[in-house]
């Protein structure tokens, strides 16, 4: 599993956190930065981010920003991607199980480094079932097809 990984300034130190985690499971992953505390704006980050994972460079994804709102929102706006901000196991979970999201995004001053790490680790064990909720995954891609304007 390929991961890209981006957090905008509020979300650079538990980036860094996170990535130390993958590398410690060996889960081969990209930093996308942003690669100090100078502010940047978190739609930049998650655009790139975003973008990389539509287009199959990466399995998954996973943004950092204060609140984990902002970049949801962001990541969303890239046709075909589905990004949920996760602050507890069981939405990690489901967001993968039941959504079959490709993003997860946290806010590092709404959870801890521990909590974090176990968010994403719940989520890169948990795998779209398949079940009754691939019908809605469907009218949701549904949705965004027929809303795209060239």
């Amino acid at each position: 599993m390929r991961i890209a990984i981006g957090a905008d300034h509020n979300g650079f130190e538990l980036k860094n956190i996170i990535c130390e985690f993958l590398k410690d499971k060996k889960v081969e992953y990209k930093d996308f930065g942003t690669y100090s505390r100078e502010p940047v704006d978190y739609p930049d980050i998650a655009k790139i981010v975003a973008e990389a994972v539509a287009r199959g460079e990466f399995d998954r994804g996973i943004l950092i920003c204060g609140t984990g709102l902002g970049m949801a929102i962001a990541a969303n706006k890239v046709r075909g991607i589905r990004a949920a901000t996760c602050h507890d196991v069981y939405s990690a979970e489901r967001s993968r199980k039941s959504n079959n999201c490709q993003i997860m995004t946290m806010g590092a001053q709404i959870i801890g480094s521990e909590l974090a790490k176990m968010l994403v680790d719940a989520w890169l064990k948990s795998e779209f079932q398949n079940g009754r909720s691939t019908p809605k995954v469907r009218k949701i891609m549904e949705i965004e097809k027929e809303n795209f304007i060239k």
